[in-house]
């Protein structure tokens, strides 16, 4: 939306099924191709990130959390050494605080779940948003940015089509919240420094954690995860798991680790991770998806939310070009062919990599020690030159303009 409001001649509105604008969730990544992304946006869109209490991360380490080498580092990175910026670490709740800001409220739209669409049947002219409360919308274009279970991919591939639902991998993960002080009175001022933050992914045999800190040093999020081989490919979202479950899972870690690991709860929920297949489109005549709706993936390569905002950087930019609606869809599919085949591999690679990091992978933490390649699984990831993306997609749209004479 910030990105689509530099265009004057673009009326712009968000409609959102729930009552209010509100964010599920704990924190995400804004890692450094992403960062690219805003900066090609506008200087509005990086000054978001330092307004919501984003935490540049000095350094990603993954540490071996059992067996031979336990506590020794499998691979690491500092801006430093490596010269670019790494991850921001900030809390969804307080990121989507700044999105909204600056957009005009008589453009939001709350309590708006959207039932159907309808198309001219000549292609021409306006479609029909038709919402749950009886109301209607029209519009020359439909952005789907409604999350995993998108009406919008549904109506673009079909209910039918095998990649219109997404599917459960079968990992599992808990994400909690705990205060500066006290992570850092229970793991140690070593990894968890504000001054000198860093992001730890602990490679254990069939478990994982990660700790990072997010609002300007305020918190420290832990994410714990396992796998659950029966669930893979079911329709269960959430699972319980107790602490004594935790206990056992993590019964040969570091104890500063289990210390701080072990919940005061008897039960916590843990999510299942879910993902789409891949799509053979994004993109319906005036209908496209983006975000978690075109490519929900796993959060194992901290790329759900760089992915959207390089989205919105493509779709912006070939948008802010088109001066009609026939314009607008070209743009459309100049973003379907630009975006579909990298978001759908970093979707691939994620899980790929989940399964690694959990100790499902075939090799142990030492083994990836020794082969010392898991941070290149990131290089196609953050080393995207996003300038010749977006010029690609900009030629991509001259090419579908020309085609039509």
């Amino acid at each position: 939306m910030q990105a689509l409001l530099q265009y004057p001649h673009l009326d712009v509105h968000i409609f959102e099924s729930a009552a209010a604008f509100k964010e599920a969730g704990l924190a995400i990544g804004v890692t450094r191709n992403a960062q690219a992304a805003l900066d090609l946006i506008g200087p509005p869109a990086p000054q978001l990130l330092k307004n919501a209490g984003a935490v540049p991360m000095r350094g990603v380490r993954f540490m071996i959390a059992q067996g031979d080498g336990q506590g020794e580092v499998i691979n690491e990175v500092d801006d430093i050494s490596a010269g670019k910026r790494l991850t921001s670490i900030i809390h969804r709740a307080a990121y989507l605080e700044q999105l909204l800001a600056g957009v005009p409220k008589e453009r939001l739209h709350a309590s708006k779940k959207l039932t159907s669409v309808d198309r001219p049947h000549d292609g021409v002219g306006p479609i029909t948003l038709h919402f749950k409360d009886g109301t209607t919308h029209e519009c020359d274009i439909l952005i789907g940015a409604d999350g995993i279970h998108s009406t919008v991919r549904k109506l673009i591939l079909g209910e039918n089509d095998p990649a219109a639902s997404p599917r459960n991998t079968g990992l599992w993960i808990v994400m909690t919240l705990q205060p500066y002080a006290k992570a850092q009175a229970s793991i140690g001022q070593g990894l968890v420094d504000s001054q000198d933050a860093r992001e730890y992914s602990w490679v254990g045999q069939g478990t994982y954690v990660m700790h990072n800190v997010l609002s300007d040093g305020e918190l420290v999020q832990f994410v714990i995860g396992s796998s659950d081989p029966e669930a893979e490919a079911s329709d269960r979202w959430t699972r319980t798991v107790t602490a004594e479950e935790i206990k056992k899972l993590y019964i040969d870690w570091p104890p500063h680790l289990k210390q701080a690991l072990l919940c005061q709860e008897p039960e916590q929920n843990a999510l299942y991770l879910w993902e789409h297949p891949p799509a053979h489109s994004y993109v319906s005549g005036p209908l496209c998806v983006m975000g978690d709706a075109a490519h929900a993936t796993t959060p194992w390569q901290g790329s759900g939310g760089g992915m959207s905002i390089e989205d919105s950087l493509i779709l912006s930019t070939v948008l802010g070009r088109a001066k009609s609606p026939t314009e607008a869809q070209a743009a459309l599919r100049a973003y379907d062919q630009v975006r579909r085949p990298r978001t759908q591999r970093i979707v691939e690679s994620s899980r790929h990599t989940g399964l690694m990091l959990i100790g499902r992978g075939g090799h142990t933490g030492i083994e990836m020690k020794e082969r010392g390649n898991l941070l290149s699984r990131w290089d196609f990831i953050l080393d995207i030159d996003m300038l010749e993306h977006r010029n690609e997609a900009i030629q991509k749209m001259q090419d579908e303009l020309a085609a039509l004479g």
